[in-house]
């Protein structure tokens, strides 16, 4: 592995972490498409850095991006607060205005400069280790691994001084409020951490990447934990894992190495989202399929419980009179067998002592309308479930 390969796949690392940090209250807070706004509509801020100081490479650029970031959320606020119109509508409304006002001044005043707009939305980690920092003759290493570097330690700065005033302001505003921290101070403080992150990854990987490693680290992470420190560090880790193995991808397909990352962060997200073990979509649907039998199984036993006439009670009745399905009554039998909640002799169906009391309780939480309570009630009474 060469001195470049490393060089790429530590920057690639580094960025996923500046991104994974405000990236995560990004996504607790409902605004992940604000990054995306703020990713482009930085685009102009630049473009006038450059203007002023005609140095691609002076911090001027990077300050005047992220005002241009803070700007664009607080223009789609105001817009919001109109109430004519709704925040995504805003969004759609602000980034792309300003980032076609970055494009044209690109094209009519900056045409003969380096300012790549496919690489500024694509970028390019593979010429990243070919832009060094140089220092007295002495290579210090690639540029962008110091600014981004630089930023992440910042990040990581701010969040532990201001953690808990994160964490509230993002929880319960009015809260944080009452307690003397300002959400709005939280808030604006968050945008600009965020365009500050963007604009430092911005030449080295681009407006879509730093997109997809902001949002889609964090909410793979959502869809695994609600502990807020676990969903940090899980948001690290995911970024990290795309990071390295987007590289990987793109070495063997000889690809954009930016397009492999956001490929794999797709990928890793449609795993955790289909196997996640609480919120995947496997989970939910087998659990959607637990509670119809529950619920079918309450039913019949209900049914049990107010009827005594024997033809009412035998096993043909659940297709005949319940009007169930073969497959749909057989589940709901082994349950109820299971669970020692029915004894069936001679094909004639009758409640255990448990399964009486089981269905008197489910009588009286059903008529005091205490829904919740009746998933306890299974806890203590089910050994197993449907």
């Amino acid at each position: 592995m060469s001195s470049a390969q490393l060089e790429i796949q530590l920057i690639a690392c580094i960025v996923a972490i500046a991104c994974a940090i405000p990236g995560t209250f990004l996504v607790l807070r409902k605004m992940a498409m604000i990054s995306d706004a703020i990713s482009h509509s930085i685009l102009p801020g630049i473009v006038v850095g450059f203007f002023l100081t005609e140095d691609l490479n002076s911090p001027w650029l990077i300050l005047l991006a992220a005002f241009s970031g803070i700007l664009t959320v607080v223009l789609v606020e105001y817009i919001q607060k109109t109430g004519l119109v709704k925040e995504d509508t805003a969004i759609g409304l602000v980034f792309p205005a300003l980032f076609s006002i970055g494009v044209i001044l690109i094209a009519k005043n900056a045409g003969d400069v380096h300012l790549d707009i496919d690489a500024v939305l694509l970028g390019e980690l593979a010429f990243a280790p070919f832009d060094r920092l140089m220092i007295n003759g002495t290579d210090m290493g690639p540029k962008s691994l110091y600014v981004i570097g630089t930023i992440l330690l910042i990040t990581l700065g701010l969040l532990i001084a201001f953690f808990k005033e994160l964490k509230l302001s993002t929880f319960d505003t009015q809260l944080a409020a009452t307690l003397g921290f300002s959400p709005v101070i939280m808030h604006y403080g968050l945008m600009t951490v965020a365009s500050v992150t963007t604009v430092g990854a911005f030449d080295a990987v681009g407006a879509i990447l730093v997109v997809a490693l902001m949002i889609a680290p964090a909410a793979m992470a959502y869809l695994l934990t609600k502990d807020l420190k676990k969903m940090l560090w899980l948001s690290v880790l995911f970024g990290m894992i795309a990071a390295i193995l987007g590289y990987w991808v793109a070495h063997w397909l000889d690809a954009s190495i930016a397009g492999s990352i956001t490929t794999v962060l797709g990928v890793l997200f449609l795993a955790v989202y289909l196997f996640a073990p609480n919120t995947g979509l496997i989970s939910v649907l087998y659990r959607q399929k637990r509670q119809q039998v529950e619920v079918h199984l309450l039913t019949f036993l209900l049914h049990l419980q107010n009827h005594e006439d024997i033809a009412e009670r035998h096993i043909k009745h659940l297709n005949e009179h319940i009007n169930w399905h073969e497959v749909t009554a057989k589940s709901v039998l082994d349950l109820a067998v299971k669970n020692n909640m029915i004894v069936i002799e001679d094909q004639i169906i009758s409640l255990t002592p448990k399964g009486e009391v089981f269905t008197a309780e489910a009588i009286n939480y059903i008529i005091t309308n205490k829904s919740a309570a009746i998933e306890e009630m299974k806890d203590r009474f089910f050994l197993f479930r449907g």
